[in-house]
């Protein structure tokens, strides 16, 4: 199975740390260091790193490490107020907005609803290798130091919900499913084609299309775990930082 490496994805079950009713926040674990996940990946210390000082709390960007809903990008229900990495992983306090989705979140968190927490994020070319160690059943892991952060999500059943879901559905099913998330992208890149609003609106509508995307991908993703791994990973080619619009164009088509 290859690693797919240029597309936006999600990850984490993180539990909820605290919570402070009277001051609309929450401190949570986005990303847990050193544990091999469901992905087979195990993200270390200083994954983050750089993400952090370029688009965190403390950075000048207008393009901030987001707090999400369900990794929308159109349901910011608040901002991070702290980000940082110790040893136990990616830590966060994040301060729930007073707009509606705000402030639903907030009472879903007092409510007990919203449990667990996730990252959106892409790979770095280079900074992932195959590990192999036979002493489990993959034949080895990911070993991930370095990742690019796009946003922290609350979450009601942890990051990868849809894997296991899109696994058993019938055929008709997937083509109804993938025909919901083609029509989302087709609507959201014409929004962003037509390039009305701020840069940070055009920003969010980018992102989200990169989320649909890495969500018809797992459409595909039946086939049986491969051992065979190299120790470094040969992504497919990309200019810079740009986003492949052939490859969504293609997956509307």
């Amino acid at each position: 199975m290859e690693k797919n490496i240029n597309t936006y994805q999600t990850k984490g079950a993180n539990a909820l740390k605290d919570f402070d009713l009277s001051k609309r926040q929450v401190a949570i674990y986005l990303s847990t260091f050193d544990v091999i996940d469901a992905d087979n990946d195990m993200i270390k210390k200083g994954a983050f790193t750089k993400s952090i000082m370029e688009r965190g709390v403390d950075s000048t960007s207008n393009r901030k490490i987001a707090f999400l809903r369900y990794h929308d990008w159109q349901k910011q229900i608040g901002k991070f107020v702290e980000l940082s990495e110790d040893e136990k992983g990616l830590f966060a306090v994040a301060q729930l907005g007073t707009s509606t989705g705000g402030n639903d979140a907030l009472n879903d968190y007092a409510d007990g609803i919203i449990r667990e927490h996730s990252i959106g994020f892409q790979y770095v070319t280079d900074k992932i290798k195959w590990i192999d160690d036979t002493s489990l059943d993959s034949g080895g892991y990911w070993m991930i130091t370095e990742v690019k952060l796009f946003e922290g999500s609350a979450v009601t059943f942890g990051a990868n919900e849809h894997t296991d879901v899109v696994g058993v559905m019938k055929s008709e099913q997937r083509m109804d499913f993938a025909s919901k998330i083609s029509n989302e992208i087709d609507i959201n890149v014409k929004s962003l084609i037509n390039g009305k609003g701020s840069d940070e609106r055009l920003f969010e509508i980018e992102m989200k299309i990169k989320y649909l995307n890495a969500q018809l991908l797992l459409l595909t993703k039946n086939e049986p775990f491969d051992l065979k791994h190299s120790l470094e990973i040969k992504p497919t080619e990309i200019i810079g930082n740009s986003f492949n619009w052939e490859q969504v164009i293609k997956s509307i088509n």
